[in-house]
């Protein structure tokens, strides 16, 4: 079996774009603004951006065809959102950032001819954003998805939505959300939930607070939502009726790995930045990196962004195949969360005092990369899901010997 690691033409064109793209116009309105996009302008520079990427022929390089994206696979969709988020403003810019990017993933897939019409065309436009209400605060559904306790009650013509929501992203400012609600069964029964379709003005939708978080570049925020008694239409139920958990797979592994395709552009650059200043910096009789330990760090870092890459690839192979990709997903998020991590700490540490300083990006970069070790999954989380497939491959082999 042959495994081709070349992108088609058209493929490398769009990032050759995008990373002129970002490196003319993008990276100086996010150093300018301290990598804040709220404070920058939020929507209005959005709107912006996203007026100029459509000028360039890089605009939603996700999103179908017939909606005015690109239509990239997985695979094809790997180096264009690195490329894109080598600046924190990049995917806002090509409106490949969460939750939008996602959203458009999964209505693609799942949404009626009429949703797509209503909700994915203006969402892929970039017209609006939108957000998906899924996690709630404690003891509601968080890492633990069974745990969910929004209600939706049926009335005549369709539902009523009441509860609680917290770090739903992108929440200020949405055109519409994606509700995560339970219509069957009580909080920590499996299954039982059904996603929902409203717009943000709908009677009974509140966007209540924004949570103060480390990183700074999701539009819209970090907020908390409240539901009360909100009357979502029977047609705006998206796929089925308790299969809510199901339908929510199509997004959630794709959605992990855009997460480390975006972030990957943030690890790349804190090393760049590092490798020049070692290259150039005096030190001990040279140049810090003609020094052991510099290039040690170096190295490393190397190995960490080349084996995220690997994995990240393996994934979305598999994804683009039509497999779930459920551990392939969860092994490549975990490693390249925790890689970006060490790849920024390291490139702070060989910058020395300049590290930690606003004069370089290095320290806001780190802010934004430290939360993805608990976004889409905590470590700790997909460890366990990885450990308990493993155990369970084992057994099912260990059953298949002994019925020989």
């Amino acid at each position: 079996m042959s495994v081709d690691l070349r992108y088609d033409p058209s493929v490398t064109e769009v990032v050759e774009k995008t990373t002129q793209f970002v490196r003319d116009y993008v990276l100086p309105l996010e150093n300018e603004h301290g990598g804040d996009i709220n404070a920058a302008g939020g929507d209005d520079l959005r709107r912006e951006m996203n007026a100029k990427a459509k000028a360039e022929g890089i605009f939603a390089p996700h999103a179908p065809v017939e909606f005015g994206g690109l239509g990239l696979d997985m695979s094809d969709r790997v180096p264009v959102f690195a490329a894109a988020g080598y600046s924190t403003f990049g995917p806002v810019a090509l409106h490949i950032g969460a939750p939008d990017e996602g959203n458009v993933h999964m209505l693609a897939h799942i949404a009626s001819d009429e949703q797509k019409h209503k909700y994915l065309a203006p969402l892929a436009a970039g017209d609006l954003r939108s957000a998906f209400a899924m996690t709630e605060p404690s003891p509601g559904a968080g890492s633990d998805p069974n745990a969910l306790r929004t209600n939706a009650v049926k009335v005549d013509g369709g539902w009523k939505i009441n509860g609680e929501k917290r770090f739903i992203t992108g929440a200020e400012g949405a055109g519409f959300f994606i509700i995560m609600a339970r219509t069957a069964g009580s909080p920590g029964d499996r299954g039982g939930a059904t996603m929902f379709l409203a717009p943000a003005d709908t009677a009974g939708i509140s966007v209540d607070r924004h949570i103060v978080t480390t990183d700074r570049s999701m539009i819209g925020g970090h907020c908390e939502v409240s539901f009360t008694d909100v009357f979502v239409p029977d047609e705006d139920i998206l796929g089925e009726v308790d299969e809510g958990y199901r339908y929510a797979q199509v997004r959630l592994g794709p959605a992990r790995m855009t997460h480390v395709m975006r972030w990957f552009g943030s690890a790349q650059r804190c090393h760049d930045v590092a490798v020049d200043y070692v290259s150039k910096r005096e030190g001990f009789g040279g140049k810090l990196g003609d020094l052991g330990m510099i290039q040690q760090m170096v190295a490393d870092n190397e190995i960490d962004l080349a084996a995220s890459m690997a994995l990240l690839v393996k994934a979305c192979h598999e994804l683009d195949a039509g497999s779930h990709a459920s551990n392939e997903t969860s092994i490549a998020k975990t490693f390249a969360a925790e890689a970006y991590t060490r790849i920024a700490d390291r490139s702070m540490q060989m910058c020395g005092g300049l590290g930690v300083s606003e004069d370089l990006p290095i320290a806001r970069l780190q802010q934004e990369l430290r939360p993805f070790r608990i976004y889409d999954g905590p470590s700790e989380v997909h460890r366990w899901a990885i450990a308990r497939r493993a155990i369970g491959r084992a057994k099912k082999a260990a059953q298949a010997v002994a019925a020989r």
